[in-house]
């Protein structure tokens, strides 16, 4: 069971500052980015609709440093291999290695016109790879942000998210949503983030007093992840096409009413109907949850939440015995408010609210429940809200 505070913040730049300064004879700038946890409003953010993440404490950090000449040299303290970089010669595609991430956020940067330095990248993760928290969106923004600090460059964090997501689509080919880079810049302390994928507004929605957030790691990711998730994406656009035949207008799921979708769905194949079918309500389950988080009624919480879970499991199919295993067994314990999948799916995490005074011991239990049932042993992660990207404030030379 792990938890994180702003302790843990400063440890860390004193730890990298230093690793930092062995490695490249030099004082650094930190910038960090949060992983995130999304409390409902799932895959509905590549169909231009609603999600509700939260950012939390498990961080990716990036030290930085100007180098004399244009080379991108690149380190980390968990990931294998160190790289070395030209910026005026950048490969054009994806390596295959974690450095794609740091890769592609300096090209696109390079495509829009900054003049980047040469750099040294120390880069320190925490945010647990393969859980559905969004390592990859934490990595690039802290990359981001540190690169353009160089040449004091300044962006809109809401821009920042914008070319981070350029990215990870162009250069590391994976065709995600604007949700994960987004709330690792714009994320609040205590709060959920209520954004339209489509227009990025957003609205901040206080989680209630009280309650915590419990993530519980099933520790399996299932090979078929990333294929499927393309699938999912080429379904939905497949419905898309189907539902312009009715209405010239619509765009994306996001746009098809309840109505519409309940005229037509015996017209849809049958697998485009449960693509259909969950991102249409999704959305509406999403803003639903919203004003009942605003209101404080958590019975209604945990009713949309496990409503969005069986939509995941039995509509977009994208769940697996082992999260279906944790979602069950967090039923019934004390002080639960709510719980469901996070994150792509095929594995991965569940999130779950938890009333505060009952938050460690249901950590506990439900990790016990599950390793009965699956013999896989879980971590489980206890959470807050935590706020956006940033710097970390700097420590004397």
């Amino acid at each position: 069971m792990y938890g994180h505070s702003g302790l843990n913040k400063i440890m860390k730049a004193r730890d990298l500052t230093e690793h930092f300064r062995k490695l490249f004879h030099e004082h650094p700038r930190i910038f960090r980015a949060p992983g995130r946890v999304n409390l409902i409003g799932e895959h509905t953010d590549y169909n231009d609709g609603f999600v509700l993440p939260a950012a939390v404490a498990f961080s990716t950090y990036v030290a930085v440093a100007a180098r004399p000449d244009s080379k991108l040299v690149i380190h980390s303290e968990e990931f294998p291999g160190n790289f070395d970089f030209d910026l005026d010669h950048l490969p054009a595609q994806r390596t295959g290695s974690w450095c794609d991430y740091v890769l592609g956020v300096a090209s696109v940067l390079r495509q829009r016109g900054h003049q980047l330095r040469g750099a040294n990248l120390l880069v320190h993760g925490e945010v647990p790879i393969g859980a559905g928290l969004s390592s990859s969106a934490a990595l690039e923004v802290a990359t981001a942000l540190a690169l353009m600090s160089l040449d004091e460059t300044q962006l809109p964090l809401t821009e920042v998210a914008q070319l981070c997501r350029q990215a990870e689509n162009t250069f590391v080919g994976a065709r995600v949503g604007i949700m994960d880079q987004f709330v690792a810049c714009m994320g609040k302390a205590g709060h959920a983030l209520l954004l339209d994928c489509r227009s990025l507004k957003f609205q901040l929605i206080p989680i209630p007093a009280g309650i915590e957030l419990v993530v519980c790691n099933t520790m399996t990711k299932h090979d078929l992840a990333t294929g499927a998730y393309n699938t999912r994406r080429e379904e939905c656009e497949e419905g898309v096409r189907y539902f312009q035949k009715w209405n010239p207008a619509i765009r994306a799921l996001r746009d098809v009413p309840v109505e519409l979708l309940n005229e037509h769905i015996s017209d849809l194949p049958p697998t485009i109907a449960k693509r259909c079918s969950h991102v249409i309500h999704e959305n509406q389950r999403t803003l639903e949850t919203a004003r009942a988080l605003t209101a404080g009624d958590l019975d209604e919480v945990e009713k949309l939440m496990r409503a969005s879970h069986d939509s995941l499991r039995d509509l977009y199919e994208v769940s697996c015995r082992e999260l279906d295993v944790m979602v069950e067994s967090a039923e019934g314990l004390p002080g639960f408010c709510g719980g469901r999948m996070t994150g792509g799916g095929f594995g991965g995490c569940t999130v779950n609210l938890v009333r505060q005074e009952h938050a460690a011991n249901f950590a506990r239990e439900i990790a016990e429940r599950y390793q009965q049932k699956t013999g896989i042993n879980p971590r489980t992660y206890l959470c807050t809200a935590e706020d956006g990207a940033g710097e970390l404030q700097r420590e004397p030379d």
